[in-house]
């Protein structure tokens, strides 16, 4: 941090603050009118607690944390702070503007059947005409009603609800806000309007007035507050809302000059899809289950959720309370020895969203579709990847059929794009060339809106060709095709409603 002090005289100075599903890092940024450098100051584990049968974010100690991190580049002349984590969370505040209790996780029960109660009041075309969101049960909408339908005397309680990086952006400034991209995670957005649906809040009995106004990714938010600034001893920070999706944040930094791409954000979930001007909205949309996210500069990301390397992370934290402490590269060594194509599943089987025992449900799952049953750690591996490329495969000739066009490359970016198996089999799947990385995208985005915002970086495409230098950017060729044409076929007999992305 020494060499960063002495050089920064010259330089535009910010602080990401980036909460993973298993981790938070600080990162600072620095710009010096041509290239970003980032270097990491503080990193914590973000560990969501299981208590009484309920699993709650634990949101003060992360707060603790991301103070942790303000205080170790206090001398540095950081100018602003942003945050970005997931969508769909959030924290109630009542009157006093006091949190309520924890926030509760996605990854909680509470949502199950939700979805279906709320069918029952709006009919599911109706939803997806609104929002664009692709339907999912972790979904805000569906958390808020469990809370009508099971805690509604908590909910009348509730005066505002914040997403989760809107909840720190307003523990930094006392500031209640929404962001724009955050906001286009809930299936509560009116996706063409920019702004709350009334049509929903009224049909689900869910108030309203719980909400803030929408405002655009890259705003302003105001100082720290001065109760921070005097426990910190710092002054002078401003408090940005980035594009505080996670996803978005990495949209931001992907390396692209041309108008029309697709990207794989490879992380905990792969998120594949495309930049469009606005939302698509449309009968083949919403029969893929297509979503449509909120970007910066109000771009629409039309993508598809497919859940990712959280089934290698889940298995790889099983295998280490078994005593076998391997290392992501070594997994990925044991799946490359393996046979290819034995078996596939379905990362988006409900099977595979809770936390636990990863390995035996995968096996479990090939042996209640009649495949043959991954043995070694090697060969559960080489499943996971192949079953995660299919998807991928899958999912972009969805969005090309409602897209009407066809895209050149592939560019991965996140934690995947360090994987060169991923990287070349998704190459070979798709038939295209994949451009890998960079792999702290999202990290990249959120400083690139931070310096857009205080000026020092004029639009994002500027920033993308600055993110592009800066980053070490490895490119994937095909080579094995036709043998993935073979597997789609095999994934297809065990998976048949793939049929209809052909």
């Amino acid at each position: 941090m020494d060499r960063l002090m002495d050089k920064n005289m010259d330089k535009h100075i910010v602080l990401a603050i980036d909460l993973g599903a298993s981790g938070g890092r600080a990162i600072v940024g620095s710009f010096d009118g041509e290239k970003i450098t980032l270097q990491e100051v503080h990193r914590f584990s973000n560990d969501p607690v299981l208590c009484n049968g309920t699993l709650y974010w634990d949101v003060l100690r992360l707060f603790y944390e991301i103070k942790q991190g303000i205080l170790k580049v206090r001398e540095l002349g950081v100018t602003s702070i942003g945050v970005d984590t997931w969508g769909v969370d959030f924290g109630l505040l009542d009157k006093q503007g006091r949190l309520m209790e924890n926030p509760i996780h996605y990854r909680d029960s509470r949502t199950l059947k939700m979805a279906e109660e709320a069918m029952k009041k709006i009919p599911q075309k109706e939803l997806y005409d609104i929002t664009g969101n692709q339907l999912m049960e972790i979904n805000t909408l569906f958390q808020l009603l469990s809370l009508r339908t099971y805690r509604p005397e908590f909910l009348e309680q509730a005066d505002t609800l914040l997403l989760m990086p809107d909840l720190f952006h307003y523990f930094l400034t006392g500031r209640k806000s929404t962001e724009y991209s955050i906001a286009s995670t809930t299936q509560l957005m009116d996706a063409k309007d920019r702004a709350w649906s009334k049509t929903i809040f009224n049909k689900l009995n869910i108030p309203k007035g719980l909400m803030t106004p929408i405002h655009k990714s890259g705003t302003l938010l105001g100082p720290l507050s001065q109760e921070l600034c005097e426990e910190l001893k710092v002054k002078n920070i401003d408090v940005i809302s980035v594009a505080s999706h996670d996803t978005q944040s990495a949209m931001a930094a992907v390396p692209s000059t041309q108008e029309a791409f697709i990207f794989i954000s490879c992380g905990t979930w792969s998120l594949v899809g495309t930049e469009e001007n606005g939302p698509i909205i449309n009968e083949s949309s919403s029969c893929y289950n297509l979503t449509n996210e909120g970007g910066y500069d109000n771009k629409t990301s039309f993508l598809k959720n497919i859940i990712g390397l959280w089934l290698i992370q889940e298995s790889r934290r099983h295998w280490q309370k078994e005593g076998m402490d391997l290392s992501f590269a070594r997994l990925e060594e044991l799946a490359k020895a393996e046979k290819p194509f034995m078996s596939f599943i379905d990362p988006d089987a409900p099977e595979f969203v809770a936390p636990g025992n990863l390995p035996n449900r995968i096996q479990e799952y090939c042996r209640k579709t009649n495949q043959y049953i991954p043995q070694s750690i090697g060969e559960i591996v080489r499943c996971i990847y192949e079953s995660l490329v299919i998807k991928y495969r899958l999912a972009i000739l969805e969005i090309e059929k409602c897209t009407g066009r066809k895209y050149a490359d592939i560019h991965i970016i996140g934690g995947g794009a360090k994987s060169a198996l991923l990287c070349q089999m998704t190459a070979d799947a798709c038939k295209r060339q994949v451009v890998a990385g960079p792999v702290e995208a999202t990290v990249y985005g959120n400083v690139a809106v931070q310096l857009i915002t205080l000026g020092a970086i004029e639009n994002m495409t500027q920033a993308r060709e600055i993110i592009k230098k800066a980053e070490d950017i490895t490119s994937y060729f095909p080579e094995e095709q036709n043998n993935w044409d073979l597997a789609m076929k095999h994934y297809k007999r065990v998976h048949p409603e793939a049929d209809r992305s052909s």
